[in-house]
């Protein structure tokens, strides 16, 4: 009988049609934190330069979901959007970590 080997579940590929869907997600994430941007009556720039960041096109990246919000600096970026950091946090882990955020709050919609 051939034994089989463990596999090292974190080195597999997420199947492809995942991609598609993760990278929607952080563009709907983006969406939300450019009006929570606009809301506090912030450009782009200025955002960068409260949170100390050397590129004000950080800001754009994560806006237009090619990246997300480091979660070094999101309980700043709450702070000068005017948001409660906890609720700031929760609200991108639908969109950066949705089968995390299941499994820690269920379907709950806030």
């Amino acid at each position: 009988m051939k034994q089989v080997k463990h596999q090292d579940v974190s080195a597999e590929r997420p199947p492809a049609r995942d991609v598609p869907e993760s990278k929607q997600l952080r563009k709907l994430a983006g969406d939300w934190l450019k009006q929570r941007r606009a809301d506090a009556e912030l450009s782009q720039a200025d955002l960068a330069a409260r949170l100390g960041l050397k590129y004000y096109t950080f800001i754009s990246q994560v806006e237009n979901g090619f990246s997300r919000v480091p979660t070094e600096i999101m309980g700043a970026w709450a702070s000068e959007l005017g948001l409660e950091p906890a609720a700031f946090a929760r609200h991108l882990l639908k969109y950066y970590e949705p089968e995390l955020y299941r499994l820690l709050f269920g379907t709950e919609s806030k």
